[in-house]
């Protein structure tokens, strides 16, 4: 077990902790195996209902990647605020479900397409474009869950 990485929300110091680590990663490759099929699957569906044909702007990707990015911010908010999820629930749904459904390769191959094809300057806008977004798709989705939950408490 040496050099292999482990979980940073483990406390060894806790025994309880120490004895789930050492059950294995096993079911914890089960859940993202799981989620991401899930994820990847929704992902295929949003292509299939939304294609982007060749040299056009990748719109669907970007909507996918800022969509997944959203829900991100806003589930750990939820499991690390409000709700003490089981220790399967982060793997299979942030992992799994939201690592399958966003496509960050697929969006470094749009980039290449777009300057393979010439047109460098819509590769460099979407690759600033989907940074952003998916960077705000986080923030504003964890504030406003956080609001939501601070409302609901009072």
């Amino acid at each position: 077990m040496l050099n292999e990485p482990v979980d940073p929300d483990v406390d060894l110091h806790i025994p309880a902790q120490r004895k789930a680590l050492r059950h294995g990663q096993g079911p914890v490759v089960a859940v993202v195996a799981l989620g991401g099929a899930v994820g990847a699957s929704a992902r295929y569906g949003a292509s299939l209902l939304w294609p982007t044909t060749a040299g056009t702007f990748p719109w669907t990707t970007l909507l996918v990647n800022t969509i997944g990015c959203a829900i991100i911010g806003a589930f750990m908010v939820v499991i690390t605020d409000v709700w003490a999820a089981h220790r399967l629930v982060r793997p299979f749904l942030g992992t799994g479900v939201l690592g399958g459904f966003t496509t960050f390769s697929t969006y470094a191959v749009d980039i290449q397409h777009l300057v393979d094809d010439g047109d460098a300057r819509t590769g460099l806008a979407y690759l600033a474009l989907t940074l952003l977004a998916a960077l705000a798709a986080v923030w504003t989705a964890a504030n406003l869950t956080r609001r939501v939950i601070e409302w609901r408490q009072r």
